[in-house]
Formats: C-alpha cells, structure tokens, sequence
C-alpha cells in the first residue's frame, strides 16, 4: 500500500515549498502570503525506489473564523488519513503558541510525526533543534525546503518503515537522490494516468466546489460563500460504476480589468493550465445571472483549447417558471456557437440532476477520442460533396478528394484536394456539420484542415518562338483593330 504523508503546520511555514520540492512540481502555488493554500492537495512523490503520497493543507493558528474554520477542517482531515505527518515550524521565527497547539492535537492523536524546522538557512541547526524540544515530538529535523537541503534526511526518516517499490526493488540506489539545487523533473501523477479528467470551470462564486463536493459524495473541498474561496486547480482521483475519473476543482476566472492581486493571477493561470489538461470541461454559469460577457470569453478560450464540453446551469432550483423560459431562450441565443454541447439544468446544493452530467461526459469523451478509418471519412466527403458542390475559384470548380483522421481530443478531420486555401468558411462550416450528423459527435468541437496539391508547372513559364511572338503580335493587332470599329459604330 502506498503511504501518505501531510504536510501541517502555522500558515506561511513554507508547506507548499515542501510539497513542491518532494513531488518535483508545481502544482502548489507559493508566495509570501499568509494563508495561501485552502484545499488538500495530494500529489505522488518518489524517492529511493519508493512511492508515497504527499498532502499539502491550509495552515492552522488555532483562532480560526470564517473561511479560516474551514481550511482548518480540511488540514485536520488531512491528519487523520495519513500514515506520517510532517509538522512543519518556522525556524526563523521560532516556536509559538500555534505549535505548541498543533503539537498537542498531534500527541493525542498518536500518529508518528516529525518536527520539521524549515527555513534554516541563516541559522545553527542545533539552535533549531533545542527550539523546538518543548514540543514533545522529538528532536526537529532542520531543512531549508526552498533550497533543497535537509531533504534527504528527513525522508530516510519519514519512510525508513515503510517498504520499496517492488518494481524497483531490484534496483535499489538506481534513484537519484534530491539535492541541493537539483533540477527536478516531473513525475506523472494522478492527474496523468487516471481515467477522464474533467475539469470545472466558471465565474467566481458560480458553485464550481460545491459542485465538486457533490459528484464525490463528501466534503473534499472548501464551500464558503465568498468569490474566490479556491484558489489552487485540485486533482481528485474517484472511481465510480468502476469507471475512472478525476475531478479539477479550478479557481474562479474573472475578467482581466478585475484581477489586482498576483495570487489570484496565479489562480487564473493554473485554471488555464487545468482546461489544457482536461479531456472534458464541465463550464458551469449562475442561472439566475444568466449568460453574460465573461462566460461568452471563458467559452471560447475552452473551444480554442479543443476540449469536449458539457454546460452546467448551477441555482436551478426556486426559480420562477417565467424566469427559467427566459433563461432558456437567452441560452439559446447566446450560446449557437457551442450548440454540440449538452446543456443541463441542476442544483449542485440539493443534488437535482448531478447524477445526469456522468453520461454526458461519457459521451462527450468518447466523441472526442473515437478513431474512424479514410475510407469512412471519405465517403462522408463524397456524398457531402455531391449534395452540395464546392463553389468556384477563378473560373474553375474547387476539388475535394479524400478525407483522412489527422488526430484526436478534439477529431482533426484532414482534407485534400486543389484550390483548398479558396474553401470559403461557410463551406467549411457545411462539411462540419455534415460529419458531425452522420458521425453523431456531441459534446466536442470539430476541426476541419485542408491540404492541396502540388501544382507540377509552378513557377515554370515557355519560352516563345520567334514565329509564336509574331503571331502573338498579329492577334493583338487584329483584336484592337476590331475594338476600334465597334467604338465607332457606337457613336
């Protein structure tokens, strides 16, 4: 079984820098700011043949109020569904009555635990240790997380009971240990390997966690009624009818003229980054704000990205009837460029139609990633062709050839054929949507390239005869002379 371990500790103690040092990421987001992480973040590590879990959490002070509370919750979470628990303190500032807290819950809990003195760059590590001994835990292990150093120690540790990998068991020492200013590369993680990821996106204070909390059946994430409450992009591996999803939990995207803060533009960087690694979005919006300017915007960033999308109207229930009808007429307004999309009508708050987005985002994957041979597509060209021909292109007809599959997530359909750079985007548009009837694709946009044919005379020009210039010369004579006549007669 894979071990885990969490990362505990006041706020600002450099947790994050930990568990970006050991996952060798960066998915965590850091900063000089108290208070920063708010979620658990889980991310696989590996070191000396041996693979673990680590937990980031929010920090604890021990005077929580508001969303403070919950962060406070989800770390204490953390602590209880690990195997070891790394309490990180502060050896610059020394100890205080926040880890003299943290350290007793950690005592009654009687988990194995180890004091953690980060940031001793400037300071004697036995100065560190004697710090820290009141706290009863045992001698602190000193590190300085953003350099790298001390990290090895404390691994050999935190892991020293725990066994190898079998795959690399035969191999012991094979795994570089993690250095001082090494240059680390990343580690595939849960993110990477584990079935659909589905990434939820919106506005700020839209129900994106809430949503989040709901399709897992727990409280995974903090909900608290205040815009921007998520702040890192959380990947939850889940299974469910033995299908395998990940679920991204994003931060809320404002527009840009919005944004002041450079933790939120980090936010907004890593939900990017989230729809960029999805298979399918989930884009939820407000029912009762309707779709306004910024939706239209986050839209078509996720159509440029080419992900498969289905559409979530969140605070569905205890609208009136008239204002729903409204709803609905605008979406279908507003929303024609997306119309492949399903669109669903839920509650994330009381669960009404959670249950139905699965089978649209099942459906949505498989017609994102569904392989089809040339002579399928061809033929589908063949017939849309000869429905409807192309138009012409100085003076001559446009030929479409064959079609052939030129990739996946989202389909690339690859057609070729001569004069295919004159193809006007309303023809495009025609064969779009012809492959997307007979094809039946929901849930994903289509791409349609064209390539033409090499043109064997490009660039080559006869050189005339003396006989042919003459001749050349005698027709044009005759043609103005004719010209000449049919002016004259005109007058």
């Amino acid at each position: 079984m894979v071990p885990v371990i969490a990362l505990v500790g006041r706020p600002n103690v450099g947790k994050s820098t930990l568990f970006n040092r050991l996952t060798k990421s960066r998915d965590a987001i850091v900063a000089e700011y108290a208070g920063l992480t708010r979620d658990r973040q889980y991310g696989e590590a590996k070191w000396q043949g041996r693979t673990f879990i680590v937990i980031d959490t929010g920090g604890i002070s021990g005077d929580e109020e508001g969303i403070d509370a919950k962060m406070a919750e989800q770390s204490l979470l953390a602590i209880e569904e690990a195997d070891a628990v790394l309490f990180l303190v502060d050896a610059k500032a020394g100890l205080t009555a926040s880890d003299q807290m943290i350290g007793e819950h950690l005592r009654k809990r009687n988990k194995r635990c180890f004091v953690v003195a980060n940031k001793v760059d400037s300071i004697d590590p036995d100065i560190a240790r004697a710090e820290f001994s009141p706290l009863g835990l045992g001698d602190a292990v000193p590190i300085a997380a953003a350099h790298g150093r001390g990290i090895n120690p404390l691994l050999e540790l935190a892991l020293g009971e725990f066994p190898r990998d079998n795959a690399d068991a035969e191999e012991e020492g094979a795994e570089e240990l993690v250095a001082e200013g090494q240059e680390a590369k990343r580690i595939p993680g849960p993110s990477e390997k584990d079935g659909i990821k589905i990434a939820i996106i919106g506005r700020p204070n839209v129900g994106k966690s809430t949503l989040v909390n709901r399709m897992l059946g727990e409280e995974r994430v903090i909900v608290y009624d205040q815009a921007g409450t998520t702040r890192d992009s959380i990947y939850i591996p889940f299974e469910r009818g033995e299908e395998k999803y990940t679920l991204i939990d994003t931060a809320g995207v404002r527009r840009r003229g919005k944004i002041f803060e450079a933790v939120e533009k980090f936010s907004v960087v890593k939900t990017l980054q989230a729809i960029q690694d999805a298979n399918v979005v989930i884009f939820v919006m407000d029912a009762r704000e309707g779709v306004v300017e910024h939706d239209l915007n986050l839209l078509g960033f996720v159509l440029e990205s080419g992900r498969a999308l289905v559409i979530a109207l969140n605070k569905w229930d205890g609208m009136e009837q008239s204002e729903k009808d409204y709803v609905k007429t605008e979406l279908e307004r507003r929303l024609m460029f997306v119309d492949f999309a399903d669109i669903h009508f839920i509650s994330a708050k009381h669960g009404t139609g959670v249950g139905h987005l699965y089978k649209s985002v099942q459906t949505a994957f498989a017609s994102a990633v569904t392989r089809w041979p040339t002579s399928r597509l061809t033929q589908i060209l063949e017939d849309a062709v000869r429905e409807h021909q192309p138009p012409l292109a100085n003076g001559r007809r446009i030929k479409l050839r064959y079609a052939h599959l030129g990739g996946a997530n989202p389909p690339i359909i690859v057609i070729h054929g001569n004069q295919t750079d004159a193809v006007p985007k309303s023809y495009s548009r025609y064969l779009e949507n012809t492959y997307r009837r007979v094809l039946r694709l929901v849930g994903t946009p289509l791409r349609i390239e064209y390539k033409g044919g090499e043109n064997p005379f490009e660039g080559k020009k006869n050189t005339l005869t003396d006989r042919q210039v003459n001749k050349k010369r005698r027709l044009m004579s005759h043609h103005k002379k004719a010209e000449k006549k049919r002016r004259d007669k005109k007058r």
